[in-house]
């Protein structure tokens, strides 16, 4: 009767320490997975800050650039038309008219003239 619950005892420890390492290398295994999982995320993540910040600096850059085109737009503006009117007197000297006689700007008040 010993030796039936010594035998018994003994397959039953075979079948648990079966069970154990069976369970031991599932567990590796996912182990395994899930590192090499975070280890992609982890790429991933510095991927995308790398491209978050190359990001930032050409948002920075073209920020700039708008305000260098809002700070001068009145004087561009003001060449722009500028340019245009002289394009027009030229057309138009070159379509006959005269212009030699024609003040094209005021220089102020006239001399005592308040």
């Amino acid at each position: 009767d010993a030796q039936a619950d010594y035998e018994t005892l003994m397959q039953d420890s075979a079948e648990k320490r079966a069970a154990d390492t069976k369970s031991i290398s599932e567990k590796e295994s996912a182990k395994a997975e899930t590192e090499g999982a975070l280890e992609r995320h982890t790429d991933d993540r510095d991927s995308a800050k790398k491209e978050l910040g190359a990001t930032l600096s050409y948002i920075s850059s073209l920020h700039g650039e708008c305000d260098f085109i809002l700070q001068y737009h009145a004087a561009r503006k003001e060449a722009r038309d500028s340019e245009v009117d002289s394009l027009n007197q030229a057309k138009a000297v070159l379509s006959g008219a005269n212009y030699a006689l024609l003040q094209t700007r005021s220089h102020g008040a006239l001399r005592g003239a308040r």
